[in-house]
C-alpha cells in the first residue's frame, strides 16, 4: 500500500480533533516539497482550529513528528518521535488566520527535532534567547512543554502518540522552572493562564503573589529537578607549571548561565543531588561531598562541593565578567566571560556580563 492511500496515522490525529471541534473545518497549511526530498519544512502539515473556551484562541496542531502513513521505525509501541506539538495562541475576534510567526515557530521546532534527534516531553523547557515572535516587544522569550489539556495520548496503527503543548514563558519564569520544576510553575500559574494559552501581551506570572509563593515554597521543599544543563560557553584549560608558580586550571563559563548555575547549586547539591553541565567539549559534574575537591579525566571534570563551598560559590556566580578563586578548590579558577546573544543573521543583539 502506498503512502498516498495509507493515512492511518494522520486519520487518528484528525479524529481526536473532530471529537473536540466536530465539523469545524480547520485552517490547514501543508508542505509542498517534503523534507526528505529537500524541502525546508519538516512537518507535513499544521492545522489551526478556532476555540472559544475559556477565551478565544487558536488551537494549532502539527502533523509530522509521528508516523502519518506507513510504519517505518522499528519500535512498534511508539509512532515516529512519539508526539505531535500543539500551540494555543490568544486570538482577537477579527482574526481569520493564525499568525504566520506561530506556524514558522512550529516548523523551527520540527527542524530542531529532525536535525538533533532530541524530542520534547512534558516538563521540558527551551530558551529562545529572544522574543518567541521575532520583532515583537513581548516578554515571552522561552518555551515550556506540557501535555495538551484536551488531547490525551492516543494509540494509532503506528504506535502511541502524545500531544505536547508549547507554552510561551518569560525569562524569570524559565529561571523558576530551572531552579524548581516546569510543571510546578505552570500549575501554579494555571489560574492566570487558562489551558496554558500563550498571550504575547501578558506579563510574568511571578507578578502574582500566589505564584511567587508557590515557587519559593517548591524550591525550598523540593529543590531543583534540573539535573542536566546544556551550556554553550563551557571550557576547561588545564593548569600549567611555571618556574616560580603554577598557573591554576581554568573553568570557563558564560555570564548568561553563571547566575542560574549559582541558583541550581543550592537546589541540587544542598538537596543531595548532582548537577551536570554539558558543553561542546567538556562535561562538568558537580556533586555533594564532605570535602571540596576536583578531578579531570577523559573530558569530564568532577567537582565535589560541601555546604560551605556551595554557599560561597553561589554568592559569586553572577552574570558578569569575573574570576572566582575559592580556597577550598585549590589550583582551580572559575572565569565568567561575556555572553553575546545573536539574532538569526549572526548580529549581536545583547551582551551579558
Amino acid at each position: 500500500m502506498s503512502e498516498e492511500n495509507n493515512t492511518s496515522g494522520w486519520d487518528a490525529i484528525e479524529q481526536q480533533l473532530t471529537n473536540i471541534y466536530g465539523e469545524q473545518e480547520p485552517k490547514h497549511y501543508g508542505t509542498l516539497l517534503p523534507f526528505m526530498l529537500g524541502g525546508q519544512d519538516p512537518l507535513d502539515g499544521i492545522s489551526a482550529y478556532k476555540s472559544e473556551k475559556p477565551v478565544p484562541h487558536w488551537h494549532i496542531v502539527t502533523y509530522g513528528f509521528s508516523e502519518l502513513y506507513e510504519k517505518e521505525t522499528e519500535d512498534a509501541e511508539i509512532s515516529g518521535y512519539g508526539f505531535e506539538l500543539t500551540f494555543r495562541l490568544a486570538r482577537s475576534p477579527e482574526e481569520e488566520e493564525p499568525p504566520t510567526w506561530a506556524l514558522n515557530l512550529l516548523q523551527n521546532m520540527g527542524r530542531y527535532v529532525f536535525n538533533s534527534g532530541n524530542v520534547f516531553r512534558s516538563g521540558d523547557y527551551l530558551d529562545a534567547n529572544g522574543p518567541i515572535c521575532l520583532g515583537s516587544d513581548t516578554q515571552l522569550t522561552a518555551l515550556a512543554f506540557v501535555h495538551d489539556p484536551e488531547l490525551p495520548a492516543i494509540e494509532t496503527p503506528n504506535g502511541r502518540v502524545e500531544f505536547i503543548q508549547m507554552v510561551g514563558i518569560t525569562k524569570d519564569e524559565l529561571e523558576s522552572m530551572q531552579t524548581w520544576n516546569t510543571l510546578g510553575v505552570l500549575a501554579a500559574g494555571l489560574p492566570y493562564m487558562p489551558q496554558y494559552i500563550t498571550d504575547l501581551g501578558r506579563e510574568s506570572l511571578l507578578k502574582m503573589p500566589a505564584v511567587t509563593e508557590a515557587v519559593e515554597k517548591g524550591m525550598e521543599e523540593d529543590g531543583s529537578n534540573t539535573g542536566f544543563l546544556y551550556v554553550d560557553q563551557l571550557s576547561w584549560t588545564p593548569g600549567k607549571k611555571g618556574l616560580f608558580r603554577t598557573a591554576p586550571a581554568v573553568l570557563g563559563l558564560g555570564a548568561k548561565q553563571a547566575g542560574i548555575v549559582g541558583k541550581l547549586l543550592r537546589g541540587r547539591i544542598l538537596k543531595g543531588k548532582s548537577l551536570t553541565l554539558v558543553g561542546p567539549e567538556v562535561r562538568v559534574v558537580l556533586e555533594p561531598g564532605e570535602q571540596a575537591a576536583a578531578a579531570f579525566e577523559d573530558g569530564e571534570l568532577r567537582i565535589s562541593l560541601n555546604e560551605q563551598t556551595v554557599t560561597e560559590l553561589s554568592l559569586n556566580l553572577l552574570p558578569k565578567e569575573n574570576t572566582i578563586e575559592l580556597p577550598a578548590l585549590k589550583n582551580i579558577a572559575i572565569q565568567i566571560v561575556k555572553t553575546h546573544i545573536k539574532d538569526q543573521d549572526g548580529n549581536v543583539v545583547e551582551t551579558i556580563g
